[in-house]
């Protein structure tokens, strides 16, 4: 499972052969609703065994990833995860199980702390982060006051600067919530 910015191909590559179906969940294993693991879970029948690349790429925390694959193991379906390399329905299977997927969540939680904080000092020094905008501040001032002057239309100004015509909307509407316009 990758996010939309990741590449999944590595892990296509090593489920391929170990699978009769491969779905890819474009969502993160962090998000509340996956539409594409869910819809997996929800299809899996007795003797079917669920196969992940990894448990940081299925389940966000813990006590998910414990209870899913024990919820799992009641229907009658098995667990593997590729990165393990053992099984995780002997006793000492779960136990390995138990404490990777508590590494794994707490791999998770730093990987989010140390994010966080490379956000803020990149704010810090005054970086701009997130996508550019799609206009140029002249081109907004521009835009606006051509429609003001009514000599060009919304559509028109979209299709020159090759956006969508809410996009000239939401720059006209930055510009007027400047204070220095």
């Amino acid at each position: 499972m990758s996010t939309r910015e990741q590449r999944p191909d590595r892990q296509i590559n090593a489920l391929a052969p170990l699978c009769d179906e491969l779905h890819v969940e474009t969502y993160s294993a962090a998000c509340q609703h996956r539409p594409v693991f869910d819809a997996v879970l929800q299809g899996l029948a007795a003797g079917d065994t669920l196969v992940v690349w990894d448990f940081d790429r299925a389940f966000r925390s813990t006590i998910e990833a414990l209870t899913t694959v024990e919820n799992l193991r009641q229907r009658g379906i098995g667990f593997q995860a590729v990165t393990l390399g053992f099984d995780v329905a002997s006793d000492d299977g779960k136990l390995f199980y138990t404490i990777i997927a508590a590494f794994a969540e707490h791999e998770r939680r730093r990987l989010s702390r140390r994010t966080k904080e490379g956000l803020a000092a990149a704010r810090l020094k005054g970086k701009r982060l997130g996508r550019r905008p799609k206009l140029t501040r002249r081109q907004a001032v521009s835009a606006r006051q051509q429609i003001v002057a009514g000599t060009a239309s919304l559509a028109e100004l979209a299709a020159r600067y090759d956006v969508h015509p809410y996009t000239v909307t939401r720059h006209i509407q930055a510009l007027d919530r400047s204070p220095d316009i």
